[in-house]
C-alpha cells in the first residue's frame, strides 16, 4: 500500500453514511486488537494499518504473538494482539497504552486490561463471555456484570451473533461464519475512525481469489460491522485523525524484515553481484527468506538449508565464488554460525549476517523482543576475530542499514553483523520510497592479474589496499590467479599457511586495524536547548523510538535533555568519547542487562547510568520519561 505524502484518501471508497453523529477530531489514537491466536487479530490490525497508511497518517505498529504454535484456545498464553498508533504528526513508537481495546474473548480482556488507561474505550465481543471461557482465565464472576469495567467506556457487541446473521444466506457453516468476526470488528473500527473501506474489500478479494465465497463472506462481515456502527445508538461519536504532514514523496507501509529484504535486493543491484541467501527458518527472521524468495528476477538466490551451519556455509561459499553471501537468523542461530563467521574473518571475504534478536538464552522467548546479542556479536567467536556491527533504529531504517552493511562488507572484505530485533522486524511504519539514483555505488573490482612483488608471476591473496587494508578478491577459476585460502593462519601477502609467531601477531593486528579503520559517520546529538542539557540519553537499535518520545515529553516539562543514537556499534564513531565526556550524566536504556554500557565504560572510562529491561517487550515512553526526569532532577540539585 503506497500513498503520496500530500494525498489524503479521506473518505475515499467508504460506505455511505446516513446517520448524523458527533465527530471528534484527534491528533493521535492507539488501538489494540486482541483475541485468540485463531481470531485473525494480526490480519485485522494489518488491514487497519494499511488503510491508515493509505489515508496519509504517520503510524507505528506492535504485533504481539503467542510463543506456542497453538496454545489452548481461550487461554491467556494463546492471546494474540496487534497495536497500531496513528497520528497527524510524526510519531516514534506504537504507543504506551491503548486508547481503544477490542477484546474478542475473556482471555484477551484479562491479558490487556491492565494497559488500558482509566476512561479508555473497550469494545467486547460479548458472545464469548460464557462461563467456560471465564473459568479458563480465572474470572470468578463475569466482568461484564461486576465493577471490573466501571472505570472504562465499554461497548458490548455480540460480534459472533451479528456476523453469523449477516452471513446467514451465504451457505457457510456456523464455524466458518464465526471466523469472519474479525472483519466485523474491522468494519466497526473503520466506521468509528472514518477509515477508507475500498482497499480492504479489494485486499480480501485478492487474498481469497481461489475461494471467492470466502472473500465475499468476509466482505459481508466487514460491511456488517461498518453498518452496525452506523445504525446502532451505542456509538454517538466518531473520530477523525487528519493526515500527517510528511516530507514530499511516495510512501508505503513497511515492516523491518521486509525493509531488510528490499535493502539486500537494492544492494545486489548497486553492486552488480548475485546475492545468495543461505539460511534456516527461525523466528523472528523467517520473513526475510520469504520475501527474498520472491525476487529471483533481481538475481537473488534463496537456499533453505538443513540447519544454521549449512546456511551460513553456503553463503560464505557464495562469497568465495564472487557473489555476495547473506545469512539471516536470530540469537540461537548466531551461536551456531559463530565458527563460520570466524572463518569469514580469517578468509577476509564479504558476508552479511542478519541477526533479528529475541529473548534468550537458548530457545528463550521466540516471539518476544530483546537487545540480547550485542556482546555475542562483539566477542562470540574464538580467537581475535573482530567484525563490524550495525543496528537499524526503526523498521524503515532497515533498508538503509542493509545497504550500509553491504557497503562495509564489500569495501573491507569482512563479515558484518546487522542487529535488528523482534520489535523492528514485525513492527511497521511509513517508508519514503527512495530515488534509486541516490543509492550508493557498491560495485567492486575483482583481481584480474598477478600481484606478487617478485618475478614469480603469482597471485598473493593477502596483498592489502593501503587505505582500507582490504585484501584482493579473486574469483576462483580466473586464469593465473590460483591461490590458497582457508581457516588456517596465512602468511602476510603470500597467503601460504604459516605458524610463525610474529606473522600471526601481525595478521591478528592487521585484521583488527582493518575493522578499526572503517569509516563511520560521527554521532549526532539532538539538543534543542542549544547546549544547556547536562544529561545525555544514548541508545542503539529499536530503543530509538521510546527514547525519542520520552525526550519529547521531558522537554515539554521544561527539562533540557540531549539525545544521541548509535547505528554503528563496531567501530564506534570517532567523536563518541568527546560527546560522552561533555555531559554530567549519560543514561543508556537497553533491553538487556547493560551490554552497551559495559562496552562504553571499558572503552571511554565514563560513568554510564545503565537502565535495563528484559521483559520481552519494548520500553514505554512513560517509563523512560520518569527515569530521565529523575536523573535530570538529581544532576540539577547536585549542581546547586
Amino acid at each position: 500500500m503506497s500513498t503520496s505524502a500530500n494525498g489524503n484518501g479521506a473518505g475515499h471508497g467508504s460506505l455511505a453514511a446516513t446517520r448524523q453523529t458527533e465527530v471528534s477530531k484527534l491528533d493521535r489514537v492507539v488501538i489494540r486488537f486482541a483475541g485468540d491466536s485463531g481470531d485473525g487479530m494480526q490480519l485485522t490490525g494489518d488491514r487497519f494499518t494499511s488503510e491508515a497508511a493509505a489515508f496519509g497518517n504517520d503510524l507505528s505498529t506492535m504485533p504481539n504473538f503467542p510463543a506456542e504454535i497453538r496454545a489452548p484456545q481461550g487461554t491467556i498464553p494463546g492471546v494474540s494482539s496487534f497495536q497500531v498508533h496513528f497520528a497527524d504528526y510524526d510519531i516514534l513508537t506504537p504507543g504506551d497504552r491503548p486508547d481503544v481495546l477490542v477484546a474478542m474473548n475473556p482471555a484477551a480482556l484479562k491479558a490487556n486490561l491492565g494497559d488500558v488507561p482509566r476512561g479508555g474505550t473497550i469494545i467486547l465481543n460479548t458472545d464469548d463471555f460464557i462461563k467456560r471461557n471465564l473459568t479458563k482465565v480465572g474470572y470468578a464472576t463475569d466482568p461484564l456484570d461486576d465493577d471490573t469495567l466501571t472505570p472504562f467506556q465499554v461497548h458490548r457487541v455480540a460480534m459472533s451473533t451479528l456476523t453469523q446473521g449477516a452471513l446467514a444466506d451465504t451457505g457457510l457453516g456456523k464455524k466458518d461464519a464465526d471466523r469472519c468476526k474479525n472483519m466485523f470488528a474491522l468494519g466497526l473500527l473503520s466506521w468509528m475512525y472514518h477509515r477508507p473501506t475500498e482497499g480492504t474489500e479489494r485486499f480480501l478479494r485478492e487474498k481469497f481469489a481461489k475461494k471467492p465465497e470466502i472473500a465475499e463472506a468476509n466482505i459481508l462481515a466487514f460491511r456488517a460491522g461498518w453498518n452496525y456502527g452506523e445504525t446502532t445508538e451505542s456509538f454517538a461519536t466518531t473520530f477523525q485523525v487528519a493526515p500527517a504532514k510528511l516530507n514530499q514523496g511516495t510512501y508505503r507501509q513497511i515492516t523491518g524484515n521486509t525493509a531488510l529484504a528490499y535493502g539486500i535486493v537494492a544492494a545486489g543491484q548497486q553492486s552488480g553481484l548475485q546475492i545468495l541467501l543461505g539460511t534456516y527458518p527461525i523466528t523472528p527472521a523467517s520473513d526475510i527468506l520469504h520475501e527474498l524468495s520472491k525476487h529471483k528476477n533481481f538475481g537473488i538466490i534463496t537456499f533453505q538449508a538443513e540447519d544454521e551451519i549449512a546456511g551460513i556455509g553456503a553463503a560464505l561459499g557464495a562469497s568465495y565464488g564472487g557473489a555476495l553471501g547473506v545469512t539471516s537468523t536470530s540469537g540461537p542461530g548466531v551461536a551456531l554460525k559463530s565458527e563460520t563467521i570466524g572463518l569469514g574473518v580469517m578468509m577476509e571475504l564479504p558476508l552479511v549476517v542478519i541477526d533479528v534478536q529475541r529473548g534468550g538464552p537458548s530457545t528463550g522467548l521466540p516471539t518476544k523482543t530483546e537487545q540480547a546479542d550485542l556482546l555475542q556479536a562483539m566477542f562470540g567467536r574464538n580467537g581475535e576475530s573482530p567484525v563490524p556491527i550495525i543496528a537499524p533504529l526503526s523498521p524503515a531504517d532497515c533498508f538503509d542499514a542493509a545497504i550500509e552493511a553491504t557497503r562495509i562488507a564489500l569495501k573491507y572484505r569482512t563479515p558484518v553483523l546487522l542487529l535488528s530485533d523482534g520489535a523492528i522486524a514485525n513492527g511497521s511504519e511509513p517508508w519514503l520510497i527512495p530515488d534509486v539514483s541516490t543509492l550508493p555505488d557498491l560495485r567492486v573490482e575483482f583481481a584480474t592479474e598477478p600481484n606478487s612483488d617478485n618475478d614469480s608471476g603469482e597471485f598473493w591473496p593477502y596483498v592489502r589496499d593501503p587505505e582500507t587494508l582490504a585484501r584482493a578478491w579473486a574469483i576462483p577459476g580466473t586464469p593465473g590467479l590460483q591461490h590458497r585460502i582457508g581457516g588456517l593462519e596465512k602468511a602476510d601477502r603470500t597467503g601460504h599457511i604459516s605458524y610463525d609467531p610474529d606473522n600471526h601477531d601481525k595478521m591478528v593486528r592487521l585484521r583488527q586495524a582493518k575493522i578499526d579503520g572503517i569509516d563511520v559517520p560521527d554521532v549526532v546529538v539532538d539538543d534543542p536547548s542549544g547546549g544547556k542539557a547536562r544529561v545525555l540519553a544514548l541508545g542503539w537499535g529499536s530503543s530509538f523510538g521510546p527514547i525519542g518520545a520520552a525526550c519529547r515529553r521531558v522537554r515539554k516539562l521544561g527539562m533540557p535533555i540531549a539525545q544521541a543514537h548509535l547505528r554503528h556499534l563496531n567501530p564506534l564513531p570517532s567523536n563518541l568519547g568527546d560527546v560522552l565526556r561533555s555531559y554530567d550524566k549519560v543514561v543508556v536504556p537497553e533491553m538487556n542487562l547493560g551490554q552497551l554500557s559495559l562496552l562504553l565504560r571499558a572503552e571511554y572510562l565514563v560513568d554510564i547510568h545503565s537502565y535495563t529491561k528484559v521483559a520481552g517487550m519494548a520500553f514505554k515512553a512513560e517509563e523512560l520519561q520518569n527515569v530521565f526526569s529523575e536523573i535530570i532532577t538529581g544532576v540539577t540539585e547536585a549542581v546547586k
